[in-house]
């Protein structure tokens, strides 16, 4: 499971963060500070070193956080392409925010003198989105591995519990804090989800990344590689036969969900079409069609 077309196809906000997150961990670690980039209760309320609080939310402290961490956070570009990058720049300035603010209230609760008490990177982002992944995410494949059951969502599942695991108990106190972050936006805490930036602010970020490869839209009738796949409705059809089909067009607001996920609209009429105007049931039948 990869969340949909490859690339940052619609996701310009998660392109921005990615590139600034890579940016800042290579940065810290070509100087040597990466491991001395974690918050302590010194680094907060004894030598007010606030500059750590920014670099938290980007650095990694390592590279195989780097790489597990920069993997979840290309992943979870779905959630950009399914809200909108307004909304999404919402759900990360929150989540940041309220995660940072969970984690200096934690630390000034243990009051423990460690040096590096929580670790650094956007671990808040990133185990916030796991909460919207749990809900929002439907599974599209199933299998056993010696009897014991499995999913495509399994991997991202145990990428997360890697990097929640990374650093032990550095790492399992930010994951919590993200957790707690993303379970405050699902449950639409002063109404968070309606909450959206001026469009020049959202677009800021457009304008900040640079383009990548597999970026740029399909064309409706071709399919090339990189690029957001099309797929016919033979292609459907033989994913999901239905001798009944609904009758009713889908409507413009079912169509515009998907397409903002990434898929083409033709493709996404004709899911709607054999899944009944069913949104969830519609990604389903793209994303087996797609692995197909």
């Amino acid at each position: 499971m990869n969340g949909g077309p490859s690339g940052f196809h619609n996701a310009p906000v998660t392109r921005a963060f990615v590139i600034s997150s890579a940016l800042f961990t290579v940065f810290f670690g070509i100087q040597g500070r990466s491991t001395k980039l974690g918050l302590s209760y010194l680094d907060i309320f004894g030598k007010f070193r606030l500059w750590k609080l920014i670099v938290s939310v980007f650095a990694f402290s390592s590279t195989p956080e780097l790489m597990f961490g920069l993997y979840l956070l290309y992943y979870f570009r779905v959630f950009e392409r399914q809200i909108g990058s307004n909304k999404y720049s919402v759900f990360i300035l929150f989540s940041v925010m309220a995660s940072l603010l969970f984690e200096i209230l934690a630390i000034a609760f243990l009051k423990d003198p460690a040096v590096n008490l929580v670790t650094s990177g956007p671990y808040g982002l990133i185990f916030a989105s796991f909460v919207p992944f749990f809900f929002d995410i439907p599974i599209s494949t199933r299998f056993r591995v010696f009897g014991v059951h499995f999913s495509d969502k399994s991997f991202i599942y145990l990428a997360g519990l890697q990097l929640l695991l990374s650093s032990w108990k550095r790492s399992v106190l930010p994951g919590i804090c993200g957790i707690l972050c993303g379970s405050l936006y699902h449950l639409n805490v002063f109404c968070i989800r309606k909450a959206k930036f001026p469009e020049v602010i959202a677009s800021f970020f457009s304008r900040l990344s640079l383009p990548t490869m597999g970026s740029l839209p399909a064309a409706p009738t071709r399919n090339i590689a990189g690029s957001v796949p099309s797929f016919t409705a033979q292609q459907v059809e033989r994913n999901y036969p239905s001798p009944m089909l609904s009758t009713t067009e889908p409507t413009e607001d079912s169509i515009a969900t998907l397409v903002s996920m990434g898929f083409d609209r033709n493709s996404a009429r004709q899911a709607l079409v054999h899944a009944r105007n069913d949104v969830t049931a519609a990604t389903n039948i793209l994303l087996e069609a797609q692995a197909h």
